[in-house]
C-alpha cells in the first residue's frame, strides 16, 4: 500500500502558496452576482396569453342552464312524450341534466327537432371561410351499435 500511503502525506501538506495567504490579511468576500431584471421595450410579454388581451383577459361567460351548454358537450339522457309533443333531458359536462323543448336556445345553435328516438340541433358555424352558417346535428338517445 505504498500508493496509499503516498496520498495521504500528499493531502497532509499544505501547499506553500496556500500557507501564505492563511497567515497574510483576510482573503475579500466575493462580488454579489448582478440582479437581472427584465426590459420589454416595446415587446410583448411572453407570459401573457394571447387569446385573452388587456381588458379582455376574462374567459368568456356562459349563461346557467341549457343556454350556456354547446351542442358539441351534451348528451341525451331521455325522451318524454309531453301532451302534444316531445320533451327531450339533456346533460352537458358538469352531468348537470336539463330539459329542453323544441326552439329551445343553447349557446352556440338550438333545439330544432324532438323525435321519439332523437334530437336534432341547428348549430351555428362561426367558420369565416365556409360558405355554410348553420348545419344540423342530430344525436341519438341509444347509440346504434353496428354488427349486432
Amino acid at each position: 500500500m505504498v500508493g496509499g500511503a503516498l496520498l495521504t502525506n500528499v493531502s497532509a501538506q499544505t501547499p506553500p502558496a496556500a500557507a501564505q495567504t492563511s497567515s497574510a490579511a483576510p482573503a475579500a468576500p466575493p462580488a454579489p452576482a448582478e440582479i437581472y431584471s427584465y426590459n420589454p421595450e416595446g415587446r410583448r410579454d411572453p407570459f401573457v396569453s394571447l387569446m385573452f388581451r388587456g381588458a379582455d383577459q376574462k374567459a368568456e361567460s356562459r349563461p346557467a342552464g341549457p343556454a350556456g351548454l354547446g351542442i358539441n358537450e351534451i348528451s341525451i339522457r331521455g325522451i318524454i312524450r309531453d301532451r302534444a309533443s316531445f320533451v327531450a333531458m339533456i346533460a352537458g359536462p358538469d352531468n348537470k341534466t336539463h330539459i329542453v323543448h323544441q326552439n329551445d336556445k343553447l349557446f352556440d345553435g338550438s333545439v330544432k327537432a324532438i323525435t321519439a328516438d332523437s334530437v336534432i340541433f341547428s348549430q351555428n358555424v362561426n367558420d369565416p371561410l365556409s360558405l355554410v352558417k348553420q348545419r344540423e346535428i342530430r344525436k341519438y338517445l341509444r347509440v346504434t351499435q353496428e354488427g349486432k
